[in-house]
C-alpha cells in the first residue's frame, strides 16, 4: 500500500526547472534513498513533498490525501516530518526547547523528550544545553528528534551525514538503526552511496531534476547506480534527461 503518491510533479526555482516530471509512490514502511549529485533535485524534491515549496505542475497524496496545495504546517498535522538539509535549529534555545517545538503539531503518539533522549544517549548529558553550543551530531540528532517530536508517519531525512565525520555519522546512524528497522516510512537523501544502499529498501537516483534509475537496493549494484548519478545509465523512468 503506497503511503505517498507523487505524479508528474513539476518543481521550479523561479524559471529554472528543479524536478521535471516525477512519478513515484512510497510504500508503508519503506526506507526509500534519493541519490543523486548536487543540483539533481533531491533536496527541491523533499521540501515539495513537506510543503515548503508549492509545485508548478503535477500532484502529491499522502494517505489518499490530495496535499499538493496544503502549507507545511498541515502536512506535518496529517504525519510528514522532513529533518532539513543544515539542521535549522534556534541556537539560544536548549535541546529540550527545540525537542518540544515538535509537539506543537498536537499528534499523538509515543516519541516525547525521553524517548528521544534514549534514542539519541548523546544528548542526555547536553538536554539543557543551548544547540548553538552543540557539536554537528548532536545538532543532528536534535534536529532528528524535533521531526521526531511530531509523531510522523513518513519521516524525511535531508543529507544525515553532511558536514559530520565519518565517526559521528557511523554514530548517528547507530541511533537511527532502531527506527530504521522499526517500519517507520522514511525518505532519505543520502551522499553516501555505499551507507544509503545498505539501509534502504529501493534507491531512486536523480539527475538534472529527473528520475533516471529506480530499482530495489538488492536488485542494482554501486556500478549501475555510479553510471545513473553520472548520466550514462539507459533512462528506467518517466522523465528525460537531456
Amino acid at each position: 500500500m503506497s503511503l505517498l503518491s507523487v505524479t508528474d510533479l513539476d518543481v521550479r526555482h523561479g524559471l529554472l526547472p528543479a524536478v521535471r516530471g516525477i512519478t513515484l509512490e512510497v510504500a508503508k514502511g519503506e526506507t526509500l534513498a534519493l541519490i543523486g549529485a548536487n543540483g539533481s533535485g533531491k533536496t527541491t524534491l523533499l521540501r515539495a513533498i513537506a510543503g515548503a515549496h508549492i509545485p508548478a505542475a503535477g500532484s502529491i497524496s499522502f494517505a489518499g490525501q490530495d496535499v499538493t496545495s496544503l502549507p507545511s504546517h498541515r502536512r506535518v498535522g496529517l504525519g510528514i516530518a522532513l529533518v532539513p538539509e543544515g539542521r535549522r535549529l534556534f541556537a539560544q534555545m536548549t535541546v529540550e526547547e527545540n525537542l518540544l517545538l515538535g509537539r506543537t503539531a498536537g499528534r499523538p503518539g509515543d516519541w516525547t523528550v525521553d524517548a528521544v533522549m534514549e534514542a539519541f544517549p548523546n544528548l542526555k548529558p547536553r538536554r539543557h544545553a543551548r544547540t548553538g553550543t552543540l557539536s554537528g551530531g548532536e545538532q543532528q540528532a536534535t534536529a532528528i528528534g524535533r521531526a521526531l517530536m511530531s509523531n510522523p508517519d513518513m519521516l524525511l531525512l535531508d543529507e544525515v551525514s553532511l558536514g559530520l565525520s565519518p565517526l559521528v555519522v557511523d554514530r548517528v546512524y547507530a541511533s537511527l538503526q532502531g527506527l530504521l528497522s522499526s517500519g517507520t516510512t522514511i525518505v532519505l537523501v543520502e551522499q553516501d552511496l555505499d551507507r544509503a544502499m545498505r539501509v534502504s529498501d529501493r534507491v531512486v537516483c536523480m539527475l538534472e531534476g529527473c528520475v533516471v534509475l529506480e530499482s530495489p537496493a538488492r536488485d542494482v549494484t554501486r556500478e549501475q547506480v555510479t553510471q545513473a548519478y553520472f548520466g550514462l545509465h539507459k533512462l528506467k523512468k518517466t522523465g528525460t534527461a537531456p
